[in-house]
């Protein structure tokens, strides 16, 4: 989709649709009163009779009004005027795509609000609608139900506002995003840990990003015990992922970003097998990896001062002959000892490595993400993403820009009783709970007995990364969740 400015009147726009918005409980005013006066105050009485109430994503399309030159008016509900935020915006313009494309639009004009003419609002709008207008439906052969958008073109910014590089900004990102998504969504007998880390090398490489593909004989030789022993059961290989991006000009002793992405490709629960209802979704068990290689894309473009490594260890938990067992005893790369009591619970397993590994590569700070627990999803549903951190002033920059990028994340207790809980009886620690309750906090605790005394966050995505029913701004499937905040992150790290 091609993403223009357009300086012209509202009025003056020819596109097959023009979109605006209206707040609840507002009167129809600024620049929608503009349009409302061009079209010989249709807007006002529509608002008189009840049928436009500005309520969230209420749509309200006008064919062929009077006073316009494009062909359709769409007036989206943007809710309660001092609840919305860019996010809020953002979903506005997703939906509004998403409306109009299902009815054959593919020439839009987007009008935001005087009080949203500015850049953070500019690139909003641009990834709203890149993201919206994404569909997963890559396997469907014959006529789709909608075609792409040819071109967006966002109306009412002035060339002071810093537009023009805003929507190359949220260009970057939204493309970023779907590329994560895309990769997410790829069934597990195309997307195996080999070709997971064939796509991040061709990335890397498209990006001028270093990549280092470590196969299973390199990670015997690294010791990574934790990570082979989830791998064994499968006749697909391991994979470690290693991408870096480094600034122009590095500080020396500079801080080193290190992001490490779970990536089981296909989840069977190993042994302690899963049921069968919904096993089909587990291809979605490596979304946390998927999207730390989505970041380093939109990285390599956007040139950060810090450097940042992507750590993302890929592998399936089959339940094969060679698999391990319950009650089996794993020796992770640092040397610790961990009692497997159950093999589904595996993705803290291959995190211990990733995260061993990115240390002992320099990282000083560390962010992992992970479709971890089902207990997450319990305590915050599919709304936030669940954040365990060591650092309070680190998890502090990491909640403020997933505010700054529009997703939900909400921090959760790590008190030191919680370590009590997975303390092994017969080795240095257990790779489940001996007490029932806080399953995602004891799977973060676990975690943390590999990052010593690095500042480190965890992201537990399992309730976010992917959606099972369309939302109006987004198809179902993959999210590409954490991309944003951790893109944010790095853009505005300083030691």
């Amino acid at each position: 989709m091609k993403i223009i400015t357009e300086s012209r009147p509202a009025s003056a726009i020819e596109a097959q649709a023009l979109v605006s918005y209206a707040y609840e409980e507002e009167p129809i005013n600024g620049r929608i009163e503009e349009i409302d006066q061009a079209a010989g105050g249709l807007l006002k009485r529509l608002a008189t009779g009840g049928e436009l109430t500005g309520k969230m994503l209420e749509m309200t399309l006008i064919h062929a009004p009077m006073g316009l030159k494009a062909e359709r008016l769409l007036v989206v509900g943007a809710g309660k005027k001092e609840k919305f935020n860019s996010a809020e915006l953002r979903k506005l313009a997703g939906a509004a795509l998403r409306y109009l494309k299902t009815r054959g639009v593919k020439r839009i004009a987007f009008l935001a609000r005087e009080s949203d003419m500015n850049a953070a609002s500019a690139q909003s709008v641009t990834e709203g609608l890149l993201l919206a207008d994404f569909e997963g439906d890559k396997y469907k052969t014959g006529k789709k139900k909608s075609e792409p958008i040819e071109w967006a073109a966002l109306a009412g910014w002035d060339v002071a506002s810093g537009a023009d590089k805003a929507i190359e900004r949220g260009r970057i990102i939204a493309e970023s995003q779907n590329f994560t998504r895309e990769l997410a969504n790829e069934p597990s007998n195309v997307m195996t840990p080999k070709v997971l880390a064939d796509r991040a090398t061709e990335m890397a490489r498209e990006m001028g990003l270093a990549c280092e593909i470590m196969d299973e004989k390199r990670i015997a030789e690294l010791k990574m015990g934790a990570l082979l022993s989830v791998a064994q059961g499968s006749v697909e290989p391991p994979r470690v992922i290693a991408i870096t991006y480094t600034p122009a000009n590095p500080a020396p002793n500079a801080p080193v970003l290190g992001f490490v992405g779970k990536a089981v490709t296909f989840d069977t629960g190993g042994i302690s097998i899963k049921p069968a209802a919904d096993m089909d979704k587990m291809k979605f068990d490596m979304c946390g990896g998927a999207a730390m290689i989505g970041v380093m894309r939109a990285l390599a473009q956007l040139k950060p001062s810090v450097k940042v490594m992507a750590i993302v260890p890929a592998t399936e938990n089959m339940p094969g002959g060679r698999a391990q067992k319950p009650g089996d005893i794993q020796i992770a790369m640092s040397g610790k000892s961990i009692e497997v009591l159950n093999t589904d619970a595996e993705g803290r397993l291959i995190l211990a490595d990733g995260i061993t590994y990115a240390r002992s590569l320099g990282c000083t700070h560390l962010v992992d993400a992970a479709t971890l627990t089902g207990a997450i999803v319990v305590a915050l549903a599919g709304v936030n993403s669940g954040v365990f951190g060591t650092n309070q002033a680190f998890t502090d920059r990491l909640l403020a820009s997933a505010r700054a990028a529009g997703e939900k994340m909400w921090p959760l207790p790590m008190d030191d009783e919680y370590r009590e809980m997975v303390k092994g009886s017969v080795a240095d620690i257990q790779n489940i709970s001996n007490s029932k309750g806080g399953g995602s906090i004891t799977g973060a605790m676990f975690i943390r007995e590999f990052v010593d005394d690095v500042p480190w966050v965890h992201l537990d995505i399992a309730g976010t990364a992917w959606y099972d029913d369309t939302k109006p701004w987004m198809p179902k499937g993959a999210t590409g969740v954490a991309v944003r905040t951790l893109i944010d992150l790095a853009m505005n790290f300083t030691a």
